[in-house]
């Protein structure tokens, strides 16, 4: 008799976790199907599939060097040896264009990791303290928004000489607030929750209830948030490059392949040398903006519950 009684708080334990694991696992099948119904979002995730992989396999499918200069090459027409044809310099705008995207890219990414990080730890921090905590964290959030973001980040990247890792931290200081508010919101709803409650009964620290009881709540926003954040800095980051203050050559992205083909001479001569660059750029952003859309219809409560 005793045998049962001991196994039968083990069975309901397993029984408990097989129950949470299956709420989940059909939370999730709703979530992609109510996503795979969003066909443009569906549509900018096989294009941005297809970029990043184009990217990663840059030095695999460039056909030339694409640092390599042959002024006898300059400005050819898009051709079976070039083609999406070549620059002012004789480089062949393919290459560059496969491995402009890596750094594009990049810094896209690595800067949203940064933003995401610093915002999600503000607002965190910010939404479950509440009181004096929250007045200064916010305030500090209205000071940084209250500057015009494109002159601070003209002005910061040309005090700093421009590279890579420098505009990378530009990015994510200037750019987390948005994420931070985001955080607060849902933090200071789900911080009155029963769950929360408990966790605080059984004597748990804030740090354990904020960010492995409420934050993963919380991350749905988040993950929306850092869909469409990518895109705003690879948009951001070509127009710092078109303007020379961004990634300096002879490294290429897709905003310095722009900063040469200014002149009006070159756009009206040589249309392939703007065109492919800034159809990439648009490409990307709106595949990123396409997703994020489909997240936050996905990750939506109300759209769930249906």
């Amino acid at each position: 008799m005793g045998k049962p009684e001991t196994n039968l708080p083990k069975k309901v334990k397993q029984k408990a976790i097989e129950q949470t694991f299956g709420e989940r696992r059909s939370l999730l099948s709703i979530i992609v199907a109510k996503f795979l119904q969003n066909k443009l979002a569906v549509f900018g995730l096989v294009l941005l599939v297809f970029i990043v992989g184009s990217a990663l396999l840059a030095p695999w499918i460039a056909p030339h060097d694409p640092d390599f200069q042959n002024l006898r090459n300059r400005l050819a027409q898009p051709s079976a040896e070039f083609l999406l044809g070549t620059d002012h310099l004789g480089r062949d705008i393919f290459s560059r264009l496969l491995f402009g995207g890596r750094v594009s890219l990049f810094v896209g990414f690595v800067s949203m990791v940064g933003a995401v990080t610093i915002g999600t730890t503000v607002g965190a921090v910010a939404g479950y303290f509440g009181g004096l905590v929250d007045a200064f964290l916010m305030r500090l959030v209205d000071v940084i928004i209250s500057f015009p973001n494109i002159f601070l980040l003209i002005t910061l990247v040309a005090v700093l000489e421009p590279s890579i890792d420098k505009l990378i931290i530009v990015f994510a200081l200037l750019s987390w607030t948005g994420t931070a508010r985001l955080v607060r919101g849902e933090f200071l709803t789900l911080k009155k929750r029963e769950f929360v409650l408990a966790a605080r009964t059984i004597g748990m620290s804030n740090t354990r209830i904020i960010f492995g009881q409420i934050l993963p709540s919380a991350f749905g926003p988040v993950i929306v948030a850092a869909t469409l954040a990518v895109g705003s800095f690879i948009l951001a980051e070509s127009a710092l490059s078109f303007l020379g203050l961004g990634v300096q050559p002879p490294t290429s992205t897709w905003g310095n392949m722009l900063t040469y083909s200014q002149s009006v001479t070159i756009f009206r001569t040589a249309w392939w040398y703007p065109t492919f660059p800034g159809v990439m750029i648009l490409l990307t952003v709106l595949s990123f903006n396409f997703v994020g859309d489909g997240l936050r219809d996905a990750l939506d409560p109300r759209v769930v519950e249906k």
